[in-house]
């Protein structure tokens, strides 16, 4: 079975080691998902399982997402990701995955939707450099220049001013330093992207640290 929940960033906190030492933490509210899909290779020229996260009311749920999970005998769900698996035999539809896949000490990948940080200069966005901030001087926060005298024009990848933030954001072989099943949560050592209230996704990792 796959290692992959999704979640709920809660926040950060801190915790002592049993040596004394103080770890930064994040608190994820993680599952419980429920299986609403199974693909398999015959119907669908694949084999994974889709995972929902997040029970909605029924007065809340639209008819395809009702009637897609009456499927699996789950409630409405409000987020959904599909997981490739090789094998698909271990599942059944409605299983329900908590925070019990994962235990202390395992390695996770954690992907979440960065904080948005509106339009930016080229020295917030890609930390440029500023010009001489001395009287006369035009330049303090402008950014460089922007084309070549031949061909006359900008080329492709230009560092500019626009958007930043509010991008999908991946950290990698983040440590899991407690498992809290009662309630459903995961501390998970350091920062993860996004707000408060963000929507995470929570693997087992691809690379070993």
């Amino acid at each position: 079975m796959p290692k992959a929940l999704l979640g709920k960033k809660l926040g950060m906190t801190q915790v002592f080691s049993p040596e004394g030492r103080l770890i930064p933490v994040t608190v994820i509210a993680a599952g419980p998902c429920h299986i609403t899909q199974i693909k398999s290779a015959e119907n669908d020229g694949y084999t994974a399982v889709q995972i929902g996260f997040g029970e909605l009311k029924a007065a809340k749920a639209n008819k395809p997402t009702s009637g897609h999970c009456a499927v699996a005998k789950v409630a409405p769900q409000r987020y959904f990701k599909e997981l490739r698996t090789s094998g698909i035999s271990d599942y059944t539809l409605g299983q329900e995955l908590t925070v019990e896949l994962f235990a202390a000490g395992d390695k996770v990948d954690i992907s979440g939707i960065s904080k948005g940080k509106g339009f930016a200069g080229t020295i917030k966005r890609w930390n440029d450099s500023r010009g001489p901030m001395s009287h006369g001087s035009k330049n303090h926060r402008r950014p460089a220049s922007a084309g070549a005298k031949g061909p006359a024009r900008v080329f492709k990848g230009k560092q500019s001013p626009g958007h930043l933030g509010h991008e999908k954001v991946t950290i990698q072989n983040l440590e899991i330093v407690r498992v809290d099943s009662e309630r459903n949560l995961l501390l998970v050592k350091g920062a993860v992207p996004g707000p408060k209230e963000g929507l995470l996704f929570i693997k087992g990792a691809i690379k070993s640290a």
